[in-house]
């Protein structure tokens, strides 16, 4: 509410009292919201037997506040509005719409960058992987077209190997059967034969069979073995005239491959690289495909 200031009086004054007969003399310092220095002439208070007279005065005006009763419509307005001026609108309206537009810009920065992210990671990716046809442990022609629409792990070695590929095996179908527990059946395990003189698809079923239930064994001619060892970089040492009844190691590369749903490379685990990593690898890739595609595989 708007208030009007009107002009009152501060005195300095010179008073003598007396309490029955007994006079004595006080000064001192009043206020009194009053207009004309001639209102201060006698004060008593009343049942106290305590009268004051004013021997002396001194006067200057003082300012106070009181509310006026004549207030225009629009001074009513201002005063319901209270302190939210016109100004301050102003001032939380443009506050309200910068704020606005820095969390706009910066959430567009956020999805360049993730962008920007995903294509530096495409273009360093590693040239792994490729078209092959060879043949499963049921007889079946599988090429790489099978293997879209799931993750897999792909490891690369021979049946007749004493101790390195199996324990490669076992890692990755402990893996694997831990995925299954986190997400279901999204990750294909496969094994390839680098081995084709000795790998027939009888001798891959029964290989495949002591790991996991869903292991997928292919073996294939020499050519394209050959192929696809070279699509996935993989070296081995199996030479073209090897016979089925001759005896020999196969020195080759000692990894298994993670490859995304459209069958292009992610990683590579070695002897190095536990079960725990392998699982934590897959999740963090198919957490980051479920951003990007909506999706886990």
């Amino acid at each position: 509410m708007p208030f009007q200031e009107t002009p009152g009086i501060l005195l300095v004054y010179v008073m003598t009292s007396y309490r029955g007969d007994v006079p004595y003399s006080e000064s001192g310092v009043c206020k009194w919201p009053l207009r004309r220095e001639s209102d201060f002439v006698e004060r008593q208070s009343s049942g106290t037997g305590l009268s004051c007279k004013v021997q002396s005065i001194s006067a200057r005006p003082e300012r106070r506040c009181f509310s006026t009763q004549n207030e225009s419509p629009s001074e009513r307005d201002r005063a319901a509005v209270g302190v939210f001026t016109p100004k301050a609108a102003a001032l939380f309206t443009a506050t309200g719409l910068g704020l606005f537009l820095y969390f706009r810009y910066e959430k567009e920065r956020l999805q360049e960058q993730r962008q920007k992210e995903l294509e530096d990671k495409e273009v360093g990716r590693p040239n792994v992987g490729g078209p092959f046809s060879l043949t499963s442990h049921t007889g079946k022609p599988f090429t790489d077209k099978d293997l879209l629409g799931k993750w897999s792990l792909i490891y690369f070695g021979f049946t007749n190997c004493p101790d390195i590929c199996p324990e490669e095996l076992d890692k990755m179908s402990e893996a694997v059967e831990k995925i299954d527990e986190l997400h279901g059946p999204i990750v294909q395990p496969v094994f390839i034969s680098v081995d084709p003189a000795r790998d027939t698809v009888k001798q891959v079923a029964s290989y495949v069979a002591d790991f996991h239930p869903r292991m997928i064994g292919l073996t294939g001619e020499y050519a394209a073995v050959k192929s696809v060892c070279k699509a996935y970089r993989v070296y081995f040492s199996t030479p073209p005239s090897a016979q089925p009844t001759d005896d020999y190691l196969v020195d080759h590369s000692i990894f298994f491959y993670l490859m995304d749903p459209q069958g292009r490379f992610v990683d590579a685990f070695g002897k190095a690289s536990t079960m725990e990593d392998v699982v934590a690898r897959v999740e963090k890739e198919v957490a980051s495909w479920k951003i990007k595609t909506g999706k886990e595989v």
